[in-house]
């Protein structure tokens, strides 16, 4: 009779070991069927900002600017609308069908440094852009120091502005 060692996690880890399997690959794949994959979709956005903006950018293909709306309320930016499936003719038989389809709505928390009084949005080519002007005070600026010292010339320092606002407001922000 052989002695085996008992592993009090060795279940534990298996069960581990399953769920990574199951997240790690494509979850419409798991279900057979492609229609659990149709009807919930998030355009891609990128968020990202310079000296004087925050620019926010979505990607909306095939759909005009009637399908979608943009409203900023309580410092929270909101895409919502919905993108239809256009069957040509009823002649037409689908073999497959990857595109996603369906309403969707994306919310992102503005960081307090943003003003949405002087937001500009633009859609083309199937790209949304809306440039978010950065609040005057937040702005990065040069303060001269004058005083005692070895150097006759006075010094000058650049100061930044403290990124205020909850951790959304800094993943809204890029993640910086």
């Amino acid at each position: 009779m052989t002695i085996v060692r008992y592993d009090p996690f060795r279940d534990l880890r298996s069960l581990q070991e399953e769920v990574n399997r199951l997240f790690s690959t494509n979850l419409t794949r798991g279900f057979g069927e492609e229609g659990i994959g149709r009807g919930a979709w998030n355009p891609s956005v990128d968020i990202y900002e310079n000296k004087d903006h925050i620019v926010l950018e979505a990607e909306l293909p095939g759909m005009s600017r009637e399908d979608f709306e943009l409203s900023v309320e309580n410092n929270v930016i909101t895409l919502r609308g919905e993108r239809q499936f256009e069957k040509e003719d009823d002649s037409d038989n689908y073999h497959r069908v990857e595109r996603s389809y369906g309403s969707f709505t994306r919310s992102f928390t503005l960081p307090q440094t943003v003003s949405a009084d002087g937001a500009v949005a633009e859609y083309r080519n199937g790209v949304l852009r809306v440039t978010l002007p950065k609040r005057e005070e937040t702005k990065a600026r040069r303060i001269e120091i004058s005083g005692e010292g070895t150097a006759p010339s006075a010094k000058t320092i650049e100061a930044k502005a403290e990124k205020v606002g909850n951790e959304k407001s800094s993943q809204a922000a890029g993640g910086r």
